[in-house]
């Protein structure tokens, strides 16, 4: 089978005979909150800002997200433009094997799975360490911190199984926890006049900010935490009117999380003081707690029963997260075992409309994913969560850069769509923008990971080989059904 007719095949196919998933079950707030749970605000923040702020551009940090979401914000024209004409939940999947045919289709595939199981196993890891932390706190229990992380898959899984819409309520609840304690602290700052040397704008967005120090250590963070926004077209299935819904969500949900980031990072700043912040997360990072460079000066402004709730907010900001990629990759598997990629006993379906046996594969796979970390004792922040969180970015950022010559290939082809801005310019421009991320992922990938050289390499060599695997999976697959 040629790309064109797998792209015809693939724009017009009839679902009807096939396993489906619950349509008209989300609306816009809906894919908003998966998304907004994807990105994880408070892990975002607490975990990236105090590292941009320390070793990156300093007070420039907020400048750093607004091109970050400029970069996504163009590569999502074109994404939009093709999801008016692709609806299923393979997303990555789908878009770049319509485009670039089923080869390439198939590899990203493979490498859109590995992603989200392995940033969700990543948020195991950072979440299992913190709940630990806080229960024995709390109560005085001892707990490795992969028995809470083993608990919570089940949890995890009884949820994925209930239905779109009971992940969608439970994820509202705790995205609107933490996003709001943030943005009131932001708009509180902000309408005070900033801390003690000012607003500082100037300080933060202006080309010099931008530049200082190290700028490309700031934007590989600022795209690390836009991680989880292209889960608006995996929920197009399940969309109330996926056509106008979907577009609104990408482009929604884009600006939202590039305003939050640039403001929340802007506020920390000035709260501290432009001249001084780079030195207090600097001090926050050598403490061995990061974390503490948000924290301060929230509790600082709203009171010491913040440093109470932002730990509990952060482990339910990781909760909403590992939620998310459990939905999100279970709608990976579902569709490549509809598209007989994988078993087609994955595109079962239970009486909710969930994907059931994706669900339990999901789960096995998070188990596989744990195990080995917990086994040798190895530090679950500094390993499981530093190593997988830098690999699925990196594996994210490839995936959008083919999906992006992917629509310039399927538009010029098809001819659906004439807007030449919609699809060409903005995906050319999108692609540029994303190699030059993945350079600066590449050229600092050891301190986005926080390892070794040979762990960087290792893990670095793991997108590639995940790539190759799903490219000539679907050469055999092919071979073997063409033979009598």
């Amino acid at each position: 089978m040629d790309s064109q007719t797998a792209s015809a095949e693939r724009t017009v196919r009839d679902t009807s005979t096939a396993a489906t998933l619950k349509p008209n079950a989300l609306g816009v707030l809906g894919i908003l909150f998966f998304v907004l749970s994807a990105q994880a605000p408070l892990t975002g923040i607490a975990g990236a800002a105090p590292i941009s702020v320390a070793i990156g551009n300093g007070a420039g940090t907020p400048a750093a997200y607004v091109l970050a979401g400029a970069m996504i914000l163009l590569f999502s024209v074109g994404f939009v433009a093709m999801g008016r004409h692709v609806v299923d939940a393979g997303a990555f999947y789908t878009y770049i094997g319509t485009g670039l045919g089923r080869t390439a289709g198939a590899g990203s595939a493979g490498l859109a799975l590995f992603s989200y199981c392995v940033i969700q196993a990543a948020m195991y890891g950072l979440y299992g360490s913190i709940v630990s932390g806080l229960v024995d706190h709390h109560t005085g229990l001892d707990l490795p911190w992969w028995v809470w992380s083993l608990a919570t898959m089940a949890v995890v899984k009884v949820l994925g199984a209930a239905g779109i819409e009971m992940g969608a309520r439970v994820l509202a609840v705790f995205v609107t926890a933490e996003f709001s304690i943030l943005l009131v602290f932001g708009l509180v700052t902000l309408f005070k006049g900033g801390g003690p040397e000012g607003l500082g704008m100037t300080d933060s967005f202006s080309p010099t900010a931008a530049l200082q120090g190290a700028p490309g250590v700031a934007v590989m963070f600022a795209v690390a935490s836009m991680f989880g926004f292209e889960a608006t077209a995996i929920y197009g299935e399940e969309a109330r009117n996926p056509s106008r819904t979907v577009p609104r969500a990408t482009y929604l949900s884009v600006l939202v999380v590039t305003g939050f980031f640039a403001l929340t990072s802007w506020m920390l700043i000035s709260a501290y003081g432009a001249s001084k912040a780079s030195a207090a997360a600097g001090e926050a990072l050598a403490s061995g707690d990061s974390t503490g460079f948000v924290f301060a000066p929230i509790a600082a402004e709203f009171g010491g029963w913040v440093n109470q709730v932002l730990p509990i907010l952060l482990a339910t900001s990781l909760f909403a997260g590992i939620l998310t990629f459990h939905n999100s990759a279970n709608r990976y598997l579902f569709s490549l075992g509809r598209d007989g990629l994988l078993p087609p006993g994955l595109c079962r379906l239970n009486s909710r409309h969930a994907p059931a046996a994706a669900g339990w594969v999901q789960t096995v796979v998070a188990v596989a994913l744990i195990v080995p970390f917990a086994l040798t004792g190895k530090d679950p922040v500094l390993t499981l969560f530093s190593w997988f969180s830098g690999v699925a970015v990196l594996a994210m950022m490839l995936l959008y850069l083919l999906t992006s010559v992917s629509v310039v290939v399927f538009f010029r082809r098809e001819r659906l769509d004439r807007r030449v801005w919609n699809t060409l310019v903005a995906p050319v421009l999108g692609v540029l923008g994303l190699a030059g991320a993945i350079w600066l992922i590449l050229a600092n990938f050891t301190t986005l990971i926080g390892g070794s050289t040979g762990t960087a390499v290792c893990l670095t060599l793991l997108v590639p080989v995940v790539l190759a695997l799903g490219a000539v999976n679907e050469r055999v697959r092919r071979r073997r059904a063409a033979t009598p």
